[in-house]
């Protein structure tokens, strides 16, 4: 089973609330699945047990020995990436027009492996994250990746032997990254905040769920820095009959714990920590009856 946690924005708070909610399963995998910012394994320690090389895309590589510097292939370019033969790697989008001009045949596409896929044991169970180049594409088949891993071990009897929930924190707003981090899942958790942009957004990332199935829950949190507009929210979900399962209030504790990288369940006082456990009940209580 696999619950992605989700937002319209960033800043909402959804990394915090994923970790939280995978510190209260028994039996869980994590997957980092954004992975433009992937950083839920600083809340822990461990060693990576797993790497694995990703092809994020295509490259054009020049053979200098070949190349009459004739020029042709910067009039083709529209990245600005070749300039008499030298390419500039950055600006290269492996489109390969630049191939197709070439009359010495001295330029090819090559695989460009920027990216690797990475499964890390902690001491509180395994993530499934990737690390990527800068400026690489996080595309939704390195995110495919991602999952496909954890579910790999999430079938693995010798280290579970019931199967295990994946709590996947995926990335903000609704592009290729988000389809591919809720793409049949069994429900999204949407985490917004009581904020005109994040009322919009949010509208948007349901909108998203409803395209592709995605049985969606919300999750107002910060819900009493702006009563008006988490009323508003509370009553845009209830015309849409979109369950909201928790309202966590502000609380400073929770910057304490980022500042320390530790979950907020490590802090049993604090009120986010209360309404966090509570929003879990109403969670597992709906996922396990669908």
């Amino acid at each position: 089973m696999e619950l992605v946690v989700i937002s319209g924005k960033g800043g909402t708070g959804k990394t915090t609330i994923a970790i939280a909610l995978s510190e209260l399963v028994n039996n869980v995998i994590k997957a980092d699945c954004d992975v433009d910012a992937a950083n839920l394994y600083l809340m822990y320690k461990g060693e990576d047990i797993e790497s694995k090389g990703f092809v994020t895309g295509k490259k054009a590589v020049v053979n200098q020995e070949l190349c009459i510097k004739c020029g042709k292939c910067d009039t083709v370019c529209k990245y600005d990436a070749i300039k008499k033969g030298v390419i500039t790697e950055y600006r290269c989008e492996g489109c390969g027009a630049c191939i197709f001009v070439c009359p010495t045949n001295a330029i090819k596409l090559e695989d460009a492996v920027d990216a690797k896929t990475i499964i890390t044991k902690t001491n509180k169970g395994f993530i499934s994250r990737a690390e990527i180049e800068i400026g690489a594409d996080g595309s939704g088949k390195l995110i495919t990746e991602i999952r496909r891993n954890a579910k790999k071990y999430a079938i693995n009897r010798e280290l579970f032997d019931n199967e295990p929930l994946i709590i996947i924190d995926g990335s903000p707003g609704i592009g290729c990254a988000v389809i591919s981090s809720i793409t049949n899942t069994d429900a999204a958790l949407i985490v917004t905040e009581p904020t005109k942009s994040g009322l919009e957004d949010l509208k948007r990332i349901l909108s998203v769920c409803k395209h592709f199935n995605v049985f969606p829950l919300v999750c107002v949190n910060k819900h009493d820095i702006n009563d008006e507009v988490t009323n508003e929210i509370l009553e845009y979900c209830s015309k849409n009959s979109i369950d909201v399962v928790g309202k966590i209030p502000y609380d400073n504790t929770v910057m304490k714990s980022i500042n320390e990288l530790k979950p907020i369940t490590e802090f049993k006082e604090s009120k986010a920590y209360g309404a966090i456990l509570d929003m879990w009940g109403e969670i597992s209580d709906i996922l396990y009856k669908q």
